[in-house]
């Protein structure tokens, strides 16, 4: 049997995007995970932009990047997410393509050093959430990106999905209520099994902790962890 090692920082959200396609595969798979401030000398070895993740396959193979991670994955091992219409496949490719454009819309309130910062990073949410919501109506009638059955672009957004909430309910950012097709979505995926690395309340306090860390302008909004969870 092919062995699997999942190379991670915690929190990561590509990283969360390969374990979801190997969730969805029920490929059993290793998890290890490093620390972003002390990566070891193995690590950098392996990982040409010394980033997460890394996919070991059988100790002699290393591949990097979650996209590169999720195709060859797919195309790999059954069953297949993507779809098999090569103008619907186009169609999925492409908006993983935007992923990264998507991603830095919604977490880049997380990273805003100052108030006005902060200000600008979430003018840009509504714009990508507009559209998304425009995708979703020209793929379908839901409850995923291509309807009935999940795809990789599922796996793609779940995790930046999930940082959204976390970042409305650390400071309430209040978009996704506007664009009912993309909360429908984003409600689905968060409920789904496979995209979950760890239970929902113990990841949502971990990034909290993290964000703190960062001592970025949303840091001070982090409410302490006995009035998170209450």
């Amino acid at each position: 049997m092919t062995k699997y090692l999942l190379v991670s920082f915690e929190t990561c959200p590509w990283v969360q995007r390969a374990a979801i396609v190997l969730r969805e595969k029920n490929i059993p798979f290793e998890f290890r995970h490093i620390a972003p401030d002390n990566r070891p000398d193995w690590f950098l070895a392996i990982s040409p932009h010394k980033k997460v993740p890394v996919l070991r396959i059988d100790d002699s193979v290393s591949l990097f990047e979650s996209n590169a991670i999720a195709e060859y994955l797919d195309e790999t091992i059954a069953p297949r997410l993507h779809p098999e219409d090569p103008v619907v496949r186009a169609v999925n490719r492409a908006w993983t393509d935007y992923l990264p454009t998507f991603a830095s819309a919604v977490t880049g309130t997380a990273y805003a050093e100052t108030e006005a910062d902060y200000v600008k990073a979430a003018a840009n949410i509504p714009v990508a959430f507009d559209r998304l919501e425009k995708a979703l109506e020209k793929q379908g009638a839901g409850p995923f990106f291509n309807g009935a059955k999940y795809s990789l672009v599922d796996a793609a957004y779940a995790p930046f999905l999930q940082r959204y909430f976390f970042l409305d309910r650390i400071k309430h950012l209040g978009e996704i209520e506007k664009f009912p097709r993309l909360n429908a979505w984003a409600e689905t995926l968060l409920a789904r099994p496979s995209t979950h690395s760890f239970p929902p309340a113990e990841f949502e306090a971990k990034y909290r902790e993290n964000l703190r860390r960062r001592n970025n302008y949303a840091a001070q909004f982090v409410a302490p962890a006995e009035q998170a969870a209450e």
